[in-house]
């Protein structure tokens, strides 16, 4: 999901930062598509859980690696050019994921597109950060930051929820995809609220942009900051993981629901209410400090986890644990921007902060695929007790590493003397 080390410019308003969330939903909305909507079909359509798992992996895969691209957006186009660039390949790639019809026969065309749409969503993603790492003012990340991912899983309920219903709804899968693809286009308007942001390094050569991103690389990776918080993405800390499985029409079933529910607890009031936990998620990120809060509310998901795993199988308990599980992952999502933002500087944005983003969804990316693997052999009660159990190692992972940062802080000090 590119931030500073440095305050932003302030002197660049950008209006109030719901700009930010109209920017953000394609980028959200593309994956939710998957996550909720594909991922539920697949065992109506003849793939198994497993096959769901990998297609929902898939659509994360770029996401775990879009650092290696990010610099492209950050040192050749304007952030306005690269956003209707590839938003337009996000609208496009969702009108055809949806009009072909989804069952083995047609799976590798369908993960084709997914990763295609998925990387190109990528670049959705480095324009809106970096827009955002330059036009907000240091005193205002907090709120910004909760905005900016209540745009992100808004999307992802749109993308998952709206989704799922107009599949299971209209006659044919083109007509889906051109409602989709048109709601994706329509954020491209959002751009005419934001000044635009140009490529860093503007006028260089390449030889000299890449040494001003390697330098500005470096300088955050060596820190304190950057130590810390590389260390918290890879924790299995908020992931919210769950979500993609509880969303497969066999897991689903262990709590007597079905595609209603499904698009209810995934997709509609899911997205509302992570929307919700990122606005609540910002503001406590501003009083009690954005790592301590990213701790925090990855340790409120596991304890829902822990209660959706032995409360009774009902449709009541899953509506309910669902609806739970997104309000806490709202509120992990808003931490992690936050915490990102308080790591880099404004400079070659896109790129610092993918780097940090790159690292936060590979424990998306693999806790999705183990918590496939612990269904399948362990069924859901122990894939939602495996993933509270993730959680709080992650949590112990992280407090080793601050204090490890505190042992070679006053280390480096004294070698400094």
């Amino acid at each position: 999901m590119s931030h500073p080390g440095g305050p932003a410019n302030g002197s660049h308003r950008s209006g109030h930062p719901v700009v930010f969330s109209i920017l953000i939903i394609p980028f959200g909305a593309s994956s939710g598509f998957v996550t909720v909507a594909l991922a539920y079909l697949c065992t109506k359509r003849g793939l198994t859980v497993q096959d769901g798992a990998g297609l929902v992996a898939l659509a994360i895969l770029p996401h775990v690696w879009k650092f290696f691209w990010s610099p492209i957006a950050d040192t050749t186009l304007s952030r306005r050019r690269w956003y209707l660039i590839a938003n337009s390949i996000v609208g496009l790639g969702m009108f055809a994921v949806a009009a072909v019809p989804l069952g083995p026969a047609t799976l590798h065309l369908i993960q084709l597109i997914v990763l295609l749409t998925s990387t190109a969503a990528t670049f959705v993603g480095f324009a809106t950060e970096a827009f955002m790492a330059h036009l907000t003012p240091e005193s205002d990340r907090g709120r910004v930051s909760g905005w900016f991912q209540a745009g992100n899983l808004g999307g992802s309920g749109l993308g998952g929820g709206f989704g799922l219903w107009l599949l299971s709804t209209l006659p044919a899968g083109w007509e889906t995809g051109l409602i989709m693809g048109g709601l994706m286009l329509a954020c491209n308007l959002a751009l005419m609220l934001l000044p635009d942001v140009p490529a860093e390094s503007q006028g260089a050569s390449i030889g000299v942009a890449v040494r001003n991103l390697g330098q500005d690389l470096w300088q955050v990776i060596w820190s304190r900051n950057g130590f810390i918080c590389a260390v918290l993405c890879f924790v299995p800390v908020g992931t919210g993981a769950a979500s993609s499985v509880l969303a497969q029409a066999e897991v689903a079933a262990h709590w007597g629901a079905g595609a209603s529910e499904v698009g209810l607890a995934q997709g509609y009031l899911a997205g509302l209410l992570s929307m919700a936990g990122c606005i609540v998620g910002g503001y406590g990120c501003n009083r009690w400090g954005a790592r301590p809060a990213y701790v925090g509310y990855g340790l409120i998901m596991a304890g829902v986890a822990l209660a959706m795993a032995f409360m009774p199988a009902t449709r009541a308990v899953y509506l309910g644990g669902s609806m739970v599980y997104s309000f806490a992952t709202g509120l992990t999502y808003a931490a992690f921007t936050a915490f990102v933002l308080e790591a880099i500087g404004t400079g070659n944005a896109a790129t610092k902060y993918n780097g940090f983003a790159s690292l936060s969804n590979a424990p998306i990316w693999y806790m999705g695929l183990l918590l496939a693997a612990i269904y399948t052999r362990f069924g859901p009660r122990n894939m939602l007790v495996a993933e509270a159990a993730c959680a709080v190692g992650g949590v112990l992972v992280f407090a080793g590493a601050v204090g490890l940062s505190r042992m070679r802080r006053p280390a480096a000090t004294a070698a400094g003397a």
